[in-house]
């Protein structure tokens, strides 16, 4: 009943939120005039996405302004056409919530013959202060093996401060990050435990990746969040791709995707399969143990019932399998040999969305969720000294209800987020040695719910300088129903956030600052006795409840455009209490969720990308000088007990994080060649990760530098066939990057991969 209740509720709350802003939309707007600055009424104003055939035109009032509300994250063309002028063309780059205005000033045409002006303007936005990359389709398409099912280059080569280690994605030195499907939310609170990605990067149009710095809107995941906008069927007009790979390690990649549109209606539906060889990081130089495979589809379909009136359906289903590696060879001190374990996901969701016009400069959405999430990690029977089996599954219902709206010169938000969690866990630990204790078994039903609430500010004092204060308040609420001593969990917590943000005239730079709070609600695991008991194994250790990371964070930054470069750069520093990390029981790769007392992680980022340069190709650099420390105990999940025991006290001051590593960089360059052909590369250079165990092989305090070089290179044979090769880690720099035995384990990276992509179009 009570989960009912929840229900219905957030139904409600998502229905009868007064306004807020819709994550997955933005605006473009402007004014038309003649060269004597005088307004023209009745021009016609055309968008169309430079990706797709979307489009939408309107004529301009009488002061010759005009509004395109509810539009998609991506790039635009606009175009302005008049009797009596020549065409005006602008292109415009649209991102989550901004509002950007364009000016055209028509030119009187020549009596013989009308000309087309086109013009992309060097200015930088001040609708936001967030730290934001834009990854479009063709960027995941030409970027080495960014565009393979279970690839997450997509994000590792363009995002400052992220990298993959230990089998998991990091970024701003943290691991929570929130995946937004289509502008939705779509919530998954269970760290460490899922080695798949969320979404086939073949399905993507673009990726928007904003890091800190959230208004009052954007939610609480500090360190990262994605918002993918899927593709439409907008881009075909009945027409289907096969893309298929094959390669060493036995791997492959394939796809069938297809879609079209009318004026009213557009879809996109999907069916993949991968498998290899070379799955997860091994634990030592060679690849053993290491399968993977995988399936699933997706689809999106859209439909404008009128002018004001759209409905968006997303949905996806996949399932994965990754055999866990292990050294083959008996190891006195940690010793792997006996395992024969694998992991089994599945993962898929519906998100439904109800995108309302009311006017120019009003917007409603509401979108209600589901999302059904599985991680099965199984071990042989006959594992060595034990064998452990950890089944999870967790449902998520709710909703999000956002709504904008334009008064004077102030962007006012006001909406509310929320879900029901259900978790099922079976946890089964065998002992297969005498020194063993009996099988242990635990079951485990927790719930749990989140709400939040916010309200949001952007109050444009002039066209070059724009305040930003919000306010988000939550509620966190969860609790095992098997054990009465863990105690319900209750949190409520209120987050302001403010921001500033300013253009310098004439140079056109932009300087941003934000200071802001955040919470992030707690994972739902618990272990109760008989299951503890034999994870001690000898180690005085008990499970306390994991309650919320907060965090707290500043950040300035500048964007600066010339000629069509864009640089962006920007310092942070957050300061976390109750910080998420993981905990692996014995050489297995079942995470138990914890919590340490505090953590700092500061650093500098640079971003650079550029405009097509010689008519060729296109740079993109991200860059992060960062440093992730944490200080005190572990707080929650699996701790030292008693925390009074001398053994149990950490060491003073900050320590760094297993995952800390000072530098990155990625350099990457595409460039079209001569003969319908075309090269892509990127260069990645690491300046190692913390040494969590040193020795006379790595005995400084972090562990080697690296570097490895990717490339592609391919061909069009006419329109409807492409056939690439491409090279990963060209020089198979393969050396071990985390020797964290707390938190993680030994990991080598990938060695290389080698191979060969087809992809073909054809209507039907």
């Amino acid at each position: 009943m009570r989960r009912l209740a929840f229900c219905v509720f957030v139904v409600l709350v998502s229905l009868g939120a007064s306004v807020a802003q819709a994550t997955i939309f933005g605006k473009i707007q402007g004014i038309v005039h003649d060269p004597q600055h005088r307004p023209i009424a009745g021009a016609t104003v055309v968008m169309k996405s430079t990706t797709s055939a979307y489009s939408q035109n309107m004529q301009t009032d009488d002061e010759g302004r005009f509004s395109f509300a509810a539009v998609t994250v991506g790039d635009y063309s606009v175009t302005v056409t008049q009797p009596g002028f020549d065409t005006s063309v602008q292109t415009v780059t649209v991102t989550s919530g901004s509002a950007p205005i364009l000016h055209f000033q028509l030119q009187l045409s020549s009596v013989k013959q009308a000309m087309i002006v086109s013009a992309q303007a060097d200015t930088a936005s001040t609708d936001s202060v967030t730290p934001t990359t834009l990854i479009g389709r063709n960027d995941i398409a030409q970027t080495p093996g960014a565009d393979r099912s279970n690839s997450l280059q997509m994000i590792t080569d363009y995002v400052p401060g992220a990298y993959y280690t230990h089998d998991q994605l990091h970024i701003r030195g943290g691991h929570q990050v929130s995946w937004l499907i289509d502008g939705v939310p779509i919530p998954n609170t269970n760290i460490a435990s899922n080695l798949g990605p969320q979404i086939d990067p073949k399905d993507i149009d673009y990726l928007e990746v904003e890091r800190g710095s959230y208004d009052a809107s954007l939610g609480d995941r500090t360190y990262g969040e994605f918002n993918v906008v899927p593709r439409s069927g907008f881009e075909r007009d009945n027409e289907a791709e096969l893309v298929t790979t094959f390669g060493n390690w036995y791997q492959t990649n394939e796809q069938l995707n297809f879609g079209g549109h009318t004026q009213k209606f557009a879809y996109y539906a999907s069916v993949n399969g991968n498998r290899s060889n070379l799955g997860l990081q091994t634990p030592i130089g060679q690849v053993f143990h290491d399968a993977e495979n995988g399936y699933g589809a997706f689809g999106t379909f859209m439909y404008n019932l009128d002018a004001k009136d759209q409905f968006r359906l997303v949905t996806q289903l996949r399932k994965d399998y990754y055999q866990i590696p292990y050294d083959p060879n008996p190891n006195s001190s940690y010793d792997s040999s006996g395992l024969r374990d694998g992991q089994h996901e599945t993962d898929g969701f519906v998100a439904f969305t109800w995108v309302r016009t009311i006017n120019s400069n009003t917007l409603l959405t509401v979108s209600p969720f589901y999302h059904h999430n599985v991680a099965n990690y199984r071990g042989d029977p006959n594992d060595t000294p034990e064998s452990a089996t950890d089944d999870r599954t967790s449902n998520y219902v709710g909703g999000q209800s956002t709504f904008s709206v334009n008064v004077a010169r102030n962007n006012i938000q006001v909406g509310a987020y929320g879900f029901r969690q259900y978790d099922t866990e079976f946890f089964n630990l065998i002992g297969n040695s005498p020194s063993m204790n009996p099988p242990s078994i635990d079951r485990e039903s927790p719930s749990g719910g989140q709400i939040a609430a916010f309200i949001d500010d952007r109050f444009n004092v002039t066209s070059w300088f724009t305040l930003i204060a919000g306010i988000r308040p939550t509620h966190f609420s969860g609790a095992t129903q098997s054990d009465p001593l863990i105690q319900q969990v209750v949190e409520d917590t209120i987050n302001p956030r403010f921001g500033a943000a300013v253009r310098i005239p004439r140079i056109n730079w932009v300087f941003r600052a934000f200071y802001g709070h955040y919470y992030q609600a707690p994972p739902l695991n618990a272990l109760t006795g008989p299951l503890l008991t034999a994870i001690q194994n000898g180690d005085q250790l008990s499970f306390a409840p994991l309650h919320g990371e907060r965090d707290e964070e500043h950040q300035f930054g500048v964007t600066i455009p010339f000629r069509g470069w864009t640089l962006d750069a920007d310092n942070f520093e957050t300061r976390a209490n109750n910080f998420f990390d993981h905990n692996n029981i014995g050489e297995s790769n079942i995470f138990i969720p914890v919590t340490i007392d505090g953590a700092l992680i500061r650093g500098w980022e640079l971003t650079l990308r550029s405009p097509r340069v010689w008519k060729r190709g296109q740079f993109h650099l991200a860059y992060s000088n960062q440093v992730a420390n944490a200080r005190g105990a572990i707080t929650g999940g699996l701790i030292c007990f008693p925390p009074s025991n001398p053994s149990c006290q950490p060491p003073l001051g900050y320590t760094p994080l297993d995952h800390d590593q000072r530098n990155t960089l990625n350099l990457g360059f595409d460039a079209v060649l001569p003969w319908q052909s075309f090269a892509s590369t990127n260069v990645y250079y690491g300046s190692g990760f913390t040494n969590g165990s040193p020795n006379a092989e790595f005995p400084g305090p972090y562990l080697p530098q690296h570097t490895t070089f990717d490339l592609s290179v391919g061909k069009h044979f006419g329109e409807r066939f492409t056939a690439s090769v491409t090279a990963l880690n060209v020089a198979n720099r393969h050396l071990l990057i985390d020797n964290s035995l707390t938190f993680g384990g030994f990991h080598y990276n990938d060695p290389r991969e080698i191979y060969a992509e087809f992809r073909w179009r054809f209507h039907y």
